[in-house]
């Protein structure tokens, strides 16, 4: 559990400040707190998306006492309170604390993990990745460089699957059929074989070997694919780590990744998976799945929850319960194919009440051959990777949609009510 996960860091106060986003990385954390025009907000880092149920009632208890009452899920499977009062930081840190969800305070900002949330629980995999996780988030937290890591660096951790390996994360760990496993660097980077036992501390290395080049070159890259290096120097930095501390690796062969979505709502093995839309839960539902779950939630990077079961559960008595919160447990809701922006009045930025709009549209939307993405403004903040369309707001009212895909360049059609979209869509199809 990540509650019993052993820090060597130092653990100062806890004592939430509010970020300025002025310069450098101004990432949100738990005790780095943003300003947002709904109040403050913060971001907690969830290894993997992995919460025992009495941390997902402490998450609850501080959302609807400090909070706006919801949750809201991340595309890296962490957890956003919101609407937070400005002078709340030290009772926030001191909650989270107490529940073990903060167990480095120079390294919480740092903990960025997703990992195949179904791994060990329906049959499918090459290797159950929780102990990965688990070494993986107590070596990141003693690593005396990790802190100096962006809070937008990302680690990924597939059971050979392909599930979290194709979300462009910046350390990839990956089992490998033969039981080794495969150390990517960045999005399309040189492959490394490890062996599996030593596979966490790798990663980790990885990422320091990535700061050391970042600090010799006088680079200002947050992610591996903005490091301008010569190529092949990451590679070579890693290897040079890796053999100064005892692990031996080889050229490996990279695996394609799954493309599209997470796991689709409905039973799984010894599990559940329901669908979140807009990634925001409510209480009611919070309760829901807490309440069927066998002691852990796993959030997804999808904005989804996999809910494992007891032997004994009723899977589709739990899954009737899930739906009349308004969670989605059926694979064929267009509420899969719909993300957005926190829009207004959330975002000063924004021009428009992105997910209200995106849900008057949700009826065009399914029948979209491409997922949409509702924005705010041309950020597109929390967009997914991969083919999609772009839902812009644009200054003056109405919206521009774009389809954004490999293949062709990109199409552009206007938007000037979300009652148009079916319209607006058969304009930028092929």
């Amino acid at each position: 559990m990540l509650a019993a996960m052993s820090t060597a860091a130092p653990r100062p106060s806890p004592q939430a400040t509010v970020a300025s986003r002025v310069r450098g990385d101004a990432c949100p954390g738990t005790l780095r707190l943003h300003t947002a025009d709904d109040g403050a907000l913060a971001r907690v880092r969830v290894p993997g998306g992995v919460v025992t149920v009495r941390q997902a009632e402490v998450l609850a208890d501080a959302a609807r006492r400090l909070g706006d009452g919801e949750l809201h899920l991340t595309s890296r499977g962490n957890v956003q309170l919101r609407g937070l009062r400005q002078a709340c930081g030290g009772e926030l840190a001191g909650l989270l604390d107490a529940a073990g969800l903060l167990p480095s305070y120079t390294h919480e900002r740092v903990r960025n993990v997703v990992a195949s949330p179904l791994s060990g629980l329906d049959g499918r995999g090459l290797r159950e990745v929780r102990p990965w996780l688990t070494d993986l988030d107590a070596a990141l937290c003693a690593s005396q460089a990790a802190p100096g890591l962006s809070g937008r660096f990302l680690f990924a951790l597939d059971d050979g699957r392909g599930d979290v390996a194709g979300l462009g994360a910046d350390v990839t760990v990956r089992a490998a059929a033969d039981g080794a496993a495969l150390l990517g660097l960045g999005s399309g980077g040189e492959v490394l074989r490890v062996p599996a036992g030593d596979a966490a501390r790798a990663a980790v290395l990885a990422a320091e070997a990535f700061l050391d080049l970042v600090r010799e070159s006088g680079s200002r890259a947050w992610r591996v694919d903005e490091l301008d290096v010569p190529p092949g120097e990451l590679p070579r930095a890693v290897r040079r780590r890796l053999d100064a501390a005892g692990v031996g690796c080889a050229a490996g062969t990279s695996v394609a990744a799954e493309s599209g979505a997470g796991p689709p709502p409905g039973a799984a093995g010894s599990a559940l998976s329901v669908h979140v839309p807009l990634g925001r839960l409510t209480p009611p539902q919070w309760r829901e799945l807490t309440r069927a779950a066998d002691g852990e939630l796993r959030l997804t990077p999808w904005r989804g929850v996999v809910v494992p079961l007891s032997p004994q559960a009723d899977a589709a008595d739990l899954l009737a319960g899930l739906a009349a919160t308004g969670l989605v447990t059926d694979p064929a809701s267009p509420w899969l194919r719909v993300g957005a922006c926190i829009g207004r009045p959330g975002c000063a930025k924004s021009r428009a009440d992105v997910r209200a709009d995106a849900e008057r549209a949700l009826a065009a939307a399914g029948r979209s051959p491409l997922p949409l993405y509702w924005s705010g403004c041309e950020r597109r903040c929390g967009h997914p990777a991969g083919d999609r369309a772009d839902v812009v707001a644009v200054a003056g009212g109405g919206y521009e949609l774009s389809a954004v895909t490999a293949r062709r360049p990109p199409r552009t059609a206007p938007l000037d009510h979300p009652s148009h979209l079916a319209t607006a869509l058969a304009a930028i199809s092929p």
